[in-house]
Order: C-alpha cells, then sequence, then structure tokens
C-alpha cells in the first residue's frame, strides 16, 4: 500500500479536556470542562486553533462564530479506560485499554509494610512525607528537613503515582534514580501496591527555596502486549518520542528519544523535526505543563498564556509540515483548573487532523470512541494493524 503521509506528528496537550464524556458522574468530575473554563479567563488567545476549528466540537467563551471552513478534521474522543490518567490515555491511543486502574493512595498515604521496604531500598534513609500533596508546596515543608538528616521525600499526587524527591547535589541524580529504580521493583512485586509510575523528582536550591528541574524522570509500568509503537519499529517507520512519551512506554517502540522540557520547548523540537527534509517518521509529542504546572496547581491564568504559547509554537508548526506531513493532536484526560481540589477529570477529549493536502468540505467527524482512534490513523497509514481502543476514520480523511 502506498502511505499517504510520509510523517505522522501526534502532540498531546497533556490534560486539555472538553467537558462531559457521559461518565463524569462515576468519577466525581460532573461540570469540569478544561478548556471553557479557561476561556472564561478573558486571557485565551487561540487564532490557530480556531482557524482548525477548536470551536466545532467545544464551547469556548465569547466564541460562538461557527467555522464551516475549518482547517483541520475536528472530533470529540469518549475515553474507553476506565481511567484518566497519563498512562491510561496514551497507552490507549497505541492499543492498550486500561480496565482496571492502578491503585492511588490519595486518602491515607502508602502503607507501613511498604514504607519500610522503600527505606531499606533507600539505604536506611527515613521516610518523611508520606501523603497525598503539591510537589512544591511538600518540597517548600520538608525539603530542608530531607537536606539536613539525609531523609527522603516520598508523596503521592492524585492519580497513581509514588512520588520521590532528591536534591541534584546533596542526594545525587545517581542516588534519586537508584532509589526511584528499586521503588518500581518494590511496587510491581504485588498488585495492591502497584502504582502506574514512580516519579523522581529532582530539585535545587538552599534553605527553603527549591526548584524542581527538568532531570525528572518517570519509571512507569511495562506496557502489557505490544503497542502500534513496537508495530511501527518492526515495519521500520522510525519513532521519535519528545517529552514524557519514552518514560510512558519504558523505551517500548522508541527510536529516538528527546527528554522531557518545557512545552515551548518539546514544541520547539517538533518544528525542528518538521523542518527537516526526512519521511517514514512518527514524531510522538507530550506537552506535561499543561497538568504539571497548571491543571494540578489550579492556575487558570498560567493554563490560559501556556495555551496562547502553544498556539504560537503550532502556527510554526504547521508553516513547517510538509505537503505530505499529518499532523494529529488529542489529549489524554482533563484537568480543570478551576475544579475543587488537584486532581485530574475525567472528560470527553478534542481530536484535531490537519494536513496541507486535504481538500475535504465535511470535516466534522462527530463523537469517536476510544483514544485508539488516533493510533488507528497511524496503523492505516503505515499498513499495520487496526487496534480495538478506537475507531477508523482514516478514509474520511481527505
Amino acid at each position: 500500500m502506498k502511505r499517504k503521509f510520509g510523517r505522522i506528528f501526534m502532540i498531546v496537550t497533556d490534560s486539555l479536556g472538553i467537558g462531559d464524556d457521559g461518565r463524569q458522574a462515576e468519577f466525581g468530575d460532573q461540570g469540569a470542562d478544561t478548556l471553557f473554563h479557561v476561556s472564561e479567563s478573558g486571557l485565551l488567545e487561540i487564532p490557530t486553533w480556531k482557524k482548525l476549528g477548536i470551536g466545532e466540537v467545544t464551547k469556548v467563551h465569547n466564541y460562538n462564530k461557527k467555522n464551516k471552513d475549518h482547517l483541520a478534521y475536528m472530533g470529540r474522543i469518549i475515553e474507553k479506560s476506565n481511567a484518566k490518567d497519563t498512562l491510561a490515555g496514551h497507552w490507549e491511543m497505541m492499543g492498550i485499554e486500561t480496565k482496571i486502574p492502578n491503585p492511588q493512595f490519595v486518602e491515607n498515604g502508602f502503607p507501613a509494610e511498604l514504607i519500610e521496604k522503600l527505606e531499606k531500598a533507600f539505604d536506611g534513609r527515613k521516610i518523611i512525607g508520606n501523603r497525598e500533596a503539591s510537589g512544591t508546596v511538600i518540597l517548600a515543608e520538608l525539603g530542608d528537613q530531607e537536606i539536613k538528616n539525609g531523609d527522603v521525600i516520598v508523596y503521592t499526587s492524585p492519580d497513581s503515582t509514588l512520588q520521590i524527591c532528591g536534591h541534584e547535589q546533596h542526594m545525587g541524580l545517581e542516588n534519586l534514580y537508584r532509589y526511584s529504580k528499586a521503588a518500581r521493583e518494590i511496587c510491581s512485586s504485588r498488585p495492591e501496591w502497584n502504582v502506574a509510575r514512580i516519579i523522581a523528582r529532582p530539585y535545587v536550591g538552599e534553605n527553603g527555596k527549591f526548584t524542581r528541574t527538568f532531570n525528572r524522570h518517570d519509571y512507569a509500568n511495562k506496557p502489557p502486549k505490544a503497542t502500534i509503537l513496537n508495530q511501527l519499529q518492526a515495519k521500520g517507520v522510525k519513532t521519535i518520542g519528545v517529552g514524557k512519551i519514552n518514560d510512558i512506554f519504558v523505551g517500548q517502540g522508541i527510536d529516538q528519544v528527546y527528554p522531557p522540557a518545557s512545552d515551548n520547548e518539546n514544541m520547539d523540537v517538533a518544528i525542528e523535526l518538521a523542518s527537516k527534509n526526512s519521511t517514514n517518521e512518527f514524531i510522538f509529542v507530550n506537552l506535561v505543563e499543561f497538568d504539571s504546572h497548571y491543571g494540578h496547581r489550579r492556575n487558570l491564568e498560567g493554563y490560559a498564556n501556556n495555551l496562547n504559547s502553544f498556539d504560537i509554537k503550532l502556527t510554526k508548526l504547521i508553516n513547517a509540515l510538509k505537503e505530505d506531513d499529518l499532523l494529529i493532536m488529542t489529549s489524554d484526560h482533563g484537568n480543570d483548573p478551576s475544579f475543587p481540589g488537584s486532581h485530574h477529570t475525567r472528560e470527553a477529549l478534542p481530536l484535531t487532523v490537519f494536513s496541507k493536502s486535504f481538500t475535504g468540505k465535511n470535516k466534522n467527524l462527530g463523537v469517536l470512541n476510544g483514544l485508539g482512534t488516533t493510533g488507528n490513523i497511524v496503523a492505516r497509514n503505515f499498513d499495520l494493524e487496526l487496534i480495538d481502543t478506537g475507531d477508523d476514520i482514516f478514509d474520511k480523511l481527505i
């Protein structure tokens, strides 16, 4: 089969939900609508995404104009997985449905037996923290104690994680990563402890003034089966992971890695790659700051400004795309900055599909079943087996 697109760029705007997906009541998230509530701040300026058609699949405050000539195919995805986290969302895109969510420890922290095993693995260091917390808050509270006493801050976030803080000079990155790998082994040894991700959280600074760095590393569960990424490799298609992608898939199916950085920097990588005269590539990009810096921290203004910056970078990326390139954009879950608490929110997710070669008139895709709809676009283009975690819309992309 002749490939329709030489390269496919897939960008995940991490946590950018678009409202009710019909299952919000199950997750206690009725009323969450990330993009709309961010737009209500009055700060949102996303002219490029509006031209592509974002207003066709969700409400945007003070933007009621229907655009019959929008440039991209637009859909509203309902996630299949019984979860609302990063791992489940990305895995579903590539063919794995999460039917039983990984355990969370938000209410009571980690059990004493697990903490005891972790302390032994952490060279006998005492674990402090052990509760659900904002990473910046717990660092401000306990960072000095960790440095002074040689303790280890361990905490969890509102999804299935065990997070470990370590000062880059006092603890050292090598020790932090060693402890995190040990924690992954320990947590994976028992189903009731098997969190989706162990996160190494390095930081710098002194005297209560600390800054987290981009030397963060996630130790996720390994995908339980082969994904679209593995199929691509087997076909000789180069797979490139930008940002957290390599961590999310534990290196499975990834040929080239650009490590986590800011959303602007990750978009710059995508723009640089688009500017090259390459082909036969799948470029998979995660933009984590929407989630980590603005969603979890309930920062509406920051979320809006990050979206504005993204829209500027999106314009540059589109300009750099070749005629036979395809751009797919979606999200992995919601995280409404206006919603109570600091948890992810269960929401419908936007799908934007754009190519300069499109000539079709009706670009409304309607409601789509499963994030694997994105993976099936990739599969059809590169003549791979379809996955069952999404719809097949490839023939509509004309």
